[in-house]
């Protein structure tokens, strides 16, 4: 049986849909950028400053997104044998840091008005709230159908920008409440401190994101993977597995490249068994695996089982079909 190419097996349909909502995700980022700037340079609001930061740095990672989407989609090629995935980590990884530097810019300004003394006079706060409340419910439905598309398809770069765009959205609630309160009690500070709450929170989830950017590209195994990999080995080995029956398997190991697996693990068989018989054997494990991961390769090297007190080799003995 043939490996499943990890990358073949993308419908053109499926990569065109990403595509799209990539697409989508860059204009709404663009339109809200425009809104929240209007918003800033009506108000002079700290708070309204720091979202539109954040949504500038939307208009980027949006853009980065789609060049990442349409290269990780790439078959495997001569310099790139195991695909083009791993890209997808660099995305999130720059998702990641441009978030937590657009939250040291926020607590930077926020910074020099104190030590220069400035005294702000936050006005229009009507029209503030009018827009970033529309602003707040664009946010939150694109980020949402932006992340459930990512964990649909296993794209870690559209679940990264779906999540950036909800955080926008958490910012979004914050502001509108700043912007209330100083409206009813006339209390600035309670701006500034809100500009502080969304660049601290700003920053966790840049951290978290690198975090799982750097787990990806130096092939950090996930937990998950390992224990659905051993459940399905563990149910072919020993003298009561199911067929096709292994003797035992080690050297199990798994990475990912963005969305797509690689494994590869070593089988033990009865020694008396032929090439052919251990080939078809793995194939089927191998097939098995692909399966159950969805988008992936596994590879299974055949070894002769050399255990004297192995029960799957004494199972076969007994049975008469072990050859002399």
């Amino acid at each position: 049986m043939p490996l499943t190419d990890p990358t073949a097996n993308r419908s053109g349909s499926v990569r065109a849909s990403e595509l799209r909502w990539a697409a989508a995700s860059l204009a709404v980022s663009i339109t809200l950028l425009i809104t929240k700037s209007v918003a800033y340079f009506l108000t002079r609001s700290d708070a309204v400053f720091s979202d539109a930061l954040e949504n500038s740095v939307n208009v980027f990672t949006a853009a980065f997104a789609m060049y990442s989407l349409r290269l990780a989609h790439r078959p495997a090629d001569k310099e790139h044998p195991y695909g083009h995935g791993k890209v997808e980590f660099f995305s999130a990884g720059l998702d990641g840091s441009m978030i937590l530097l657009a939250g040291v810019v926020i607590v930077a300004k926020v910074g020099l008005s104190f030590l220069n003394h400035e005294r702000r006079k936050i006005e229009r706060l009507d029209i503030g709230l009018g827009l970033m409340g529309a602003a707040l419910l664009v946010n939150a439905l694109m980020g949402l159908c932006l992340w459930l598309r990512g964990r649909k398809a296993k794209s870690l770069t559209l679940e990264a920008e779906g999540m950036h765009l909800a955080v926008d959205a958490i910012d979004s609630v914050a502001v509108l409440g700043a912007i209330a309160v100083v409206r009813l009690t006339g209390w600035k500070w309670v701006d500034t401190a809100a500009a502080l709450a969304i660049a601290a929170y700003m920053a966790y989830l840049g951290l978290r994101l690198l975090k799982r950017s750097a787990a990806g590209l130096m092939d950090e195994q996930d937990a998950g993977d390992t224990q659905l990999l051993r459940n399905i080995l563990d149910s072919h080995s020993g003298a009561s597995g199911k067929e096709p029956r292994i003797c035992s398997y080690h050297k199990l190991r798994h990475r990912h490249s963005g969305r797509y697996h690689w494994v590869d693990f070593h089988i033990m068989v009865p020694p008396w068994w032929s090439i052919d018989q251990g080939h078809r054997v793995a194939s089927v494990i191998e097939y098995q695996i692909e399966l159950a991961l969805g988008e992936g390769n596994a590879t299974a090297h055949v070894e002769p089982c050399d255990d004297a007190k192995c029960q799957r080799c004494e199972a076969e003995r007994m049975s008469g079909s072990a050859k002399a």
